[in-house]
Formats: C-alpha cells, sequence, structure tokens
C-alpha cells in the first residue's frame, strides 16, 4: 500500500498555483461554448441470459408459506396456465424445492398488463432455474459466469496485534486467516500464538459473480509463513483428479496435512473423553466404558470427515442415533454418532473436511454433542493416544511433474515484498522527491 508524504501535496500544490498564476496572464479569451444536445443511449443489461431491457423486472424472495402457484397467481397468472406449466416444466425442476429465503426473479412483459413471462429461481449465487412460459413452456438449470482474479498479499505481525487485525487493517478478507489456519497450516503453527515479527505472503484468488459480483475467497494457490523465524511455504496440488483430492505441500514435497483432524468438528468442546473406567452417578456409579470422544457444540453444527474415506454406514440405532461411519484405510475407521441429519450415502467417497451430517441430540444423550469413535485394526481406541500417520505423500510419478510446477508460482512468492518493507522504500523515494519538488518551487519563483 503506498505511502503519501504530506508535504508532497503540499508542494504540488504549490507548483499548480504558480502555474496556474503565469499561465492566466497570456491566456487567450475562451469562446463561448456552443450548445449540444446530448443523445441518452440505452444500455443493455444482461442477467441470466435475457436482455432486462425488454421486461418490467419484479424482483423478490420466496417467504413462508409459499408456492410456485402462489407466487403466479399474485401475479396475474390464472390457475389452468398455472397447472399447465408446473405439467411441462417438473422434469427439468421440481417446483416443490423452492426454500425460503431464496430469490426470484419474474420477467413481466412491458404493457399494461405486465403479464409475466418467465421465472427465475436462484438456490444460490451462482445456479439458476428458468422456467419460461412465454412462447413453449419450457424449463432448464443453468449457472452465472464466474471470474477467479489472481491476488498477493503480504504482512508482518506487530507487538500487541494478531493476524486477524492486521487483515482487517489491510482491508482483506478473514477467510484468508482461516484457511491458512484450518486448511494449510493447522498441523504445524498455532494461529492463537503467533508473536511479533511473524509474517506471511499469500498468492489467493477471489471470486466474482457475473465479472462485477464479489462471491468472496475462492482458495489459496500459494503461502510463505514464517513462524519464530522459521520460513515454511506450502504450494496447492491436485494428487487424484478422480477423486478430487488437493493437498498443500512444502517445497521438496512434503505433506503439511495429517491423515486425521484433531476434531470432527470446528466450535466444539471436549466434553468426554474416551474412559474404559468411567463410572456415572445416573447408573448407580457402576463402570460404563465411554469408548468414545465427545464434543460438546450446538444443534446444527456441522460435522466434518476427520480424514479421507469411503461411508460404510449411515443408519440409525436406538443408541446412536442418527450416524455415520467411515473406513479410510485397512488399518482405521471413524464413526460419528448423535447428528441430527446425515449428509452422506453408504459407498459415497468424502474427503477430509466435507460436511457428512449436523450435530444432534438423536439417540441416548442428554445433550446436543456428536460421539467420536475412533477404529485401529477392528479395536475401539483413543485417538489423542495414537501416533496418528501424515497424509499420504506425492507419489514418485507425481513429485517431478509438483517440482516443475512450483518453481514460478515459489519466484513468484519471493518477489512480493512484505508491506513493512515496501512502506519504507516509499519513505525514502518520498523524501527524495519531497526535496527535488521544494528545490524546483524555489528556482520558479527566483526567476
Amino acid at each position: 500500500m503506498p505511502f503519501v508524504n504530506k508535504h508532497i501535496k503540499f508542494n504540488v500544490a504549490i507548483i499548480a498555483l504558480l502555474v496556474s498564476v503565469m499561465s492566466c496572464k497570456n491566456e487567450p479569451k475562451a469562446e463561448e461554448p456552443k450548445e449540444e444536445i446530448a443523445i441518452k443511449e440505452e444500455v443493455e443489461v444482461h442477467e441470466f441470459g435475457f436482455n432486462l431491457n425488454d421486461y418490467i423486472v419484479v424482483r423478490d424472495t420466496i417467504k413462508k408459506g409459499d408456492s410456485f402457484g402462489q407466487i403466479l397467481e399474485r401475479n396475474k397468472i390464472g390457475y389452468p396456465k398455472i397447472y399447465n406449466i408446473v405439467e411441462k416444466a417438473k422434469d427439468s425442476f421440481d417446483i416443490r424445492r423452492l426454500q425460503v429465503g431464496k430469490p426470484y426473479t419474474l420477467l413481466c412483459s412491458k404493457d399494461s398488463l405486465q403479464e409475466p413471462k418467465c421465472f427465475i429461481y436462484q438456490p444460490n449465487k451462482v445456479d439458476y432455474v428458468v422456467i419460461n412460459f412465454q412462447d413453449s413452456i419450457h424449463a432448464y438449470t443453468s449457472k452465472k459466469d464466474i471470474k477467479y482474479v489472481e491476488r498477493e498479499a503480504s504482512g508482518v505481525i506487530k507487538s500487541g496485534s494478531s493476524i486477524s487485525q492486521l487483515l482487517d487493517d489491510m482491508g482483506l478478507s478473514q477467510v484468508l486467516v482461516n484457511m491458512m489456519a484450518d486448511d494449510i497450516y493447522a498441523w504445524t503453527i498455532d494461529f492463537n500464538r503467533l508473536i511479533a515479527g511473524d509474517k506471511f505472503k499469500v498468492i489467493y484468488e477471489d471470486k466474482y459473480i457475473d465479472d462485477s459480483i464479489y462471491a468472496g475467497v475462492h482458495k489459496i494457490k500459494a503461502a510463505y509463513f514464517e513462524h519464530k523465524k522459521e520460513p515454511i511455504y506450502a504450494f496447492e496440488f491436485e494428487t487424484d483428479s478422480v477423486k478430487g483430492i488437493v493437498d498443500y505441500f512444502t517445497e521438496d514435497a512434503k505433506n503439511l496435512r495429517r491423515a486425521f483432524l484433531k476434531a470432527p468438528v470446528k466450535f466444539g468442546r471436549l466434553s468426554s473423553r474416551y474412559n474404559l473406567r468411567r463410572r456415572i452417578a445416573y447408573y448407580g456409579n457402576k463402570v460404563r466404558p465411554h469408548r468414545g470422544t465427545d464434543f460438546a457444540a450446538a444443534v446444527g453444527t456441522p460435522i466434518m470427515a476427520t480424514a479421507n474415506g469411503t461411508v460404510t454406514k449411515s443408519s440409525y440405532t436406538r443408541g446412536n442415533g442418527k450416524y455415520v461411519k467411515i473406513r479410510h484405510n485397512a488399518t482405521y475407521s471413524t464413526q460419528y454418532l448423535h447428528m441430527k441429519n446425515r449428509n452422506v450415502k453408504v459407498g459415497q467417497f468424502v474427503k477430509q473436511g466435507d460436511i457428512i451430517g449436523w450435530v444432534g441430540m438423536t439417540g441416548n444423550t442428554a445433550g446436543p454433542h456428536v460421539c467420536y469413535r475412533f477404529w485401529k485394526n477392528g479395536k475401539q481406541v483413543d485417538p489423542f493416544k495414537q501416533k496418528l500417520p501424515e497424509a499420504e505423500p506425492i507419489s514418485d510419478s507425481l513429485k517431478k511433474e509438483y517440482l516443475e510446477f512450483i518453481v514460478p508460482v515459489k519466484m513468484q512468492l519471493d518477489q512480493i515484498k512484505f508491506l513493512e518493507d515496501e512502506m519504507e522504500v516509499n519513505l525514502e523515494q518520498n523524501e527524495l522527491l519531497d526535496n527535488q519538488i521544494i528545490k524546483d518551487t524555489v528556482d520558479l519563483i527566483s526567476k
């Protein structure tokens, strides 16, 4: 961020004033301006594949109790036509899937009737459903144009500050902190214990919809973090295009990720550990082994798969409630109990961090939590007492490709200046410029 010296502003103003005074002496008398008639041209506005200038556009959101038929009836479409539209569109889109709070758009005729010609529903910011009934009735789904813009950022942690505060001061998204802390450096750097002098650089992509609507940070392509004088590079690289597995690796191709997350919820409290000798007062202080690790969290908190694997069970029992079990390899399996709802099916491959369900209170439980169970060689064990393996390294066949891939990216990272260093350079340059402006101003006045 360039630093502007206040003295430069003052000196530039002096020069501008002198030039203005001198030029006014010899300036010829300006001719009277001729009156011109401005013709305002209509600017075309395109969205959803339509020229919106051709319609009266009505925008709204789905309200509680709304149905597709009620929305059209409110906008002057009769039920016989509504029935015909629903019947012909049902193979492409189920109109019962309209969700409360989601936006919709009606394109209406530009006449006194203002009759709806097209209904457009947006289940999210990118996807949309078009039900077009102005000529023949047809429905289809499509996506808005998405553009990814590469950006760079850097910073140095100050004494008494935090990386979150630093990014906030720089006008950058806090998502960058979350990505670095949770996705890249979760196993190597504790972001709650950063110190003054720690520094970072990132190359990331911002996401835009229809070129103008900012949709947040898309991903981090590469990062450099210097913690306690120890530099750690991280480069994004896809290791399995079929399963879509993307990891971050160091400059010498070591995986920064561990095979398992520390917990299946981001915002949860460890409420009960694995304990084979646990006694419960409710059961007369009898020993009732607890072979899981409980994480208390609010109902609806997302539950994540702690490692890559295949879902072997997605079911319900009286004690477990709604639960999911995942087989990670021949050695390890995990299970997640008491869900409010499940988000995966048997046979589905899930990646580490994927949402497999949400915290609930189903089954035998006294409060909202997820009971996390961990198997090693078919036996339930305490996950916190296991020496868990690192994530899979890059295969030998991909390692050469990876090392060649990161050469230009590392060069780009290394060329990014830390904000603090850049400001010092700008200060020196501005001081030289300031001195030159003062000299030129004095010379001009003396003449």
